[in-house]
């Protein structure tokens, strides 16, 4: 049993520094999504609710607060477990600190005893009797080899006792500073929780004014929704023919992918490198709509499927390409504002929802060159860019592509 319990012993001391690293980067890591979720509830204020002199209707408003309880509801989630973290390495520091102090008090008592065995015998003159009372040469070597090593010994017995010390002393300062930031953290997030109480109990408000119109407004997203996929529709014809056209001229038949040329080739290659480093197409957003199949923040049983994500951005915000490439199309849609595609070899990049175009089609332009600037609705107060990204027809998910979305 005691050589099983030395075993436990030695594999967790070799262990605990590994876990103690493990633990400190998925702490760095937590700390600056934590950061950055800050950023985000600081620019979704600023962005969709600073604008008091637009009184936005209720609807708007519940889908504005939605996209911050989101957000909080992650910040909260990211600080417990960086809590939960803080409390396992207090719990580890202080099991530590306990088992080093007991081996400082075991070390300094082999210590103490050693200092009053060596002072009995620390005169020269019980030295060289030891010495002198060998009853051989070899025996005389031995004892000069035995006092030099004990002297060493007693050496290291101390600066043992110094390092552990100065060990115990960190641990000590570790645990402190751990304590502080844990006691931050819970302040903080009981901060982000009261925060997000009122805006729940906001909302909840809102839904409730809203609940004796749901007809009218299920209707109102139906409408809405309806005019999405009639633009998507319209995007996905405009790719396709600008395929087969691409196809035609290379003597390909077909309209599914693009035939390349090499020119094309080498763009296609370098945007798909850049994957998830790409610019945004704003200078300042927050995705207020994400990519997919999704229930509508507010009402429930109305149903959205996004080709791309809704950014909410400032009043005149201006577009910019994500990447080098071409404008292939420039789209204006009965009913709706502009819509730009870049092409990038097969990679094509849509932008919607303009109220200024700067280029046309057939116009090269370069990443972050501006495009265009974002169209605010009067109504709503509402500045939204609609951002997609396709290979060829297939729709894919700007979280993964743009820098940090």
């Amino acid at each position: 049993m005691y050589r099983l319990f030395c075993f436990i012993a030695f594999l967790w001391i070799g262990m605990h520094p590994i876990l103690a690293q493990d633990s400190s980067k998925r702490q760095q890591e937590l700390e600056a999504q934590r950061i950055r979720l800050k950023k985000e509830i600081k620019q979704i204020n600023q962005l969709l609710f600073t604008n008091t002199k637009t009184r936005k209707n209720a609807l708007s408003e519940a889908e504005d607060l939605q996209v911050k309880l989101n957000v909080r509801g992650e910040l909260i989630k990211v600080t417990n477990e960086q809590v939960n973290i803080l409390t396992r390495r207090i719990n580890l520091n202080q099991r530590n600190i306990s088992t080093q102090r007991k081996e400082l008090s075991l070390l300094k008592e082999d210590y103490a005893a050693m200092i009053q065995k060596s002072y009995a015998s620390k005169s020269l003159k019980n030295r060289l009797m030891f010495l002198f009372s060998s009853e051989s040469f070899l025996q005389a070597y031995k004892r000069i080899q035995y006092l030099k090593q004990y002297a060493r010994y007693r050496r290291k017995q101390g600066l043992a006792i110094k390092e552990k010390t100065q060990v115990l002393q960190q641990l000590n300062k570790t645990l402190i500073d751990e304590k502080a930031k844990k006691i931050v953290l819970i302040e903080d997030n009981r901060n982000v929780q009261e925060q997000l109480a009122k805006e729940r109990k906001a909302q909840e408000d809102l839904i409730k004014s809203l609940k004796r119109k749901e007809r009218s407004l299920a209707t109102q997203i139906s409408k809405k929704v309806k005019k999405t996929k009639e633009i998507d529709k319209e995007i996905d014809r405009l790719i396709r023919e600008a395929i087969a056209a691409s196809n035609k001229a290379a003597g390909k038949k077909g309209n599914k992918t693009f035939e390349l040329t090499p020119e094309a080739k080498l763009i296609a290659a370098n945007f798909s490198e850049n994957k998830g480093r790409l610019p945004w197409p704003l200078e300042k957003g927050v995705v207020i709509q994400r990519f997919g199949r999704q229930p509508h923040p507010v009402v429930k049983t109305a149903i959205i499927q996004s080709n791309g994500v809704t950014l909410a951005t400032a009043p005149n915000a201006q577009v910019r390409a994500v990447f080098e490439g071409e404008i292939m199309s420039v789209v204006t849609y009965k009913g709706s504002n502009p819509s730009v595609l870049i092409r990038h070899g097969n990679f094509i990049s849509v932008y919607k929802n303009l109220g200024k175009l700067y280029v046309k089609k057939g116009d090269k332009v370069k990443a972050k060159q501006v495009i265009g600037e974002v169209f605010t609705n009067q109504q709503t107060g509402k500045t939204e860019l609609q951002f997609s990204i396709f290979n060829n027809v297939k729709a894919l998910n700007p979280k993964g592509w743009i820098y940090q979305m």
